[in-house]
């Protein structure tokens, strides 16, 4: 059976991918079609890779074969066994395509299943991936600014030529930015960029308007440097619009995921804890008085939100919070930017205007 060598296929067809690198190499950098299903567990590569040094590569495959055997090879087996039978056009994908996916195919091959492995493995994805976004980038990109609250995701998640970078980094870019989903590692970020990025091939790119980081994942330098020249629209909506686009996305959907990742008790718990870390982490840009001011309100509102189910009060602390903090913030850094703007106007004027683009 040959080899899977069209990386840019598998990158954008999300082609189905057994991992069998050891959870932390998983963890480090993955494809987003990839499921891990390890050869050897962490404890198990480490030992193995200490006797490749101290005794060479012979004595090392021997403490493998003898790790993973009996009951734990059988496991194992059955766990790929399963993935096939669920995804039957899978790849087996190990670091370098070495020996490790060689071993289980050969493992599979006695089970009468067939499966090609990708050659070079995952550092020649991740090598393809890294290309694809420096080649892909290369189109026109248009950004969408707003101050907080103006829709401008929702903006780039209806358009078919938008890339939603908060999507991807599981993170909306402030300090309230996290949601009931964890980051990915900065190389798994990058490596859903480049996948996204593959998928259609459109005139230009519309984008949101992001710093260098979006939470813990910083966006490749490359795209940075493109996304510094590129042409502004910016998206000017009426104050309190702003503010019951926030209330919905903040304070309805925010506690809703958190609840049904944790359940309802843990749910609320880490809900509360979100918004004050999120208020907690700008304090020194508030100044101390304003902070525990607005404190006072959230621990007001959250309470009325426990009791009654109503969110209404917490504009008490959302509405300042605006109007002192974000808002100038990004109006200083939209005035250094005037030149570059091509279009201003409501939600409903710019998505039109995108749409005749």
């Amino acid at each position: 059976m040959n080899d899977a060598t069209d990386y840019l296929a598998i990158l954008r067809d999300n082609t189905p991918l057994i991992d069998l690198r050891a959870p932390v190499e998983f963890a480090k950098g993955a494809m987003p079609a990839a499921i891990n299903l390890p050869l050897m567990n962490d404890s198990e590569r480490a030992a193995v890779g200490t006797c490749y040094k101290r005794d060479g590569a012979e004595a090392a495959l021997r403490l493998g074969h003898k790790l993973v055997n009996g009951d734990t090879r059988e496991q194992r087996i059955a766990a790929w066994v399963a993935a096939h039978k669920t995804s039957p056009q899978a790849l087996l994908c190990c670091a370098r395509g070495g020996q490790r996916s060689h071993i289980v195919q050969q493992w599979l091959r006695e089970r009468q299943i067939d499966l090609p492995l990708v050659a070079g493995g995952y550092k020649a994805l991740r090598q393809a991936a890294i290309e694809a976004t420096q080649v892909r980038i290369q189109r026109p990109l248009l950004l969408v600014g707003g101050c907080t609250g103006s829709g401008k995701t929702l903006l780039v998640r209806e358009h078919p030529n938008g890339i939603d970078l908060e999507g991807l980094a599981h993170h909306r870019g402030s300090s309230f930015g996290r949601t009931a989903k964890a980051q990915h590692a900065q190389a798994t970020f990058e490596n859903h960029l480049a996948t996204a990025l593959l998928k259609v091939s459109p005139p230009f790119w519309l984008l949101e308007d992001e710093g260098r980081a979006i939470g813990a994942n910083h966006l490749p330098e490359a795209l940075r440097e493109r996304m510094a020249q590129s042409p502004l629209v910016i998206v000017d909506d009426p104050f309190e619009l702003r503010l019951e686009r926030l209330r919905e996305e903040y304070f309805v959907q925010t506690l809703q995921a958190f609840i049904d990742r944790d359940g309802e008790e843990a749910g609320w718990e880490t809900y509360a804890e979100y918004l004050r870390h999120g208020l907690f982490a700008i304090r020194r840009r508030l100044g101390l008085q304003r902070y525990e001011q607005l404190t006072l309100h959230l621990e007001a509102a959250l309470a009325e939100q426990r009791s009654r189910g109503t969110t209404e009060a917490h504009f008490a602390w959302l509405a300042p919070l605006l109007e002192v903090y974000y808002d100038p913030m990004y109006r200083y850094q939209l005035e250094k930017r005037a030149p570059i703007v091509h279009f201003r106007g409501t939600f409903k004027e710019v998505s039109a205007w995108l749409a005749a683009q």
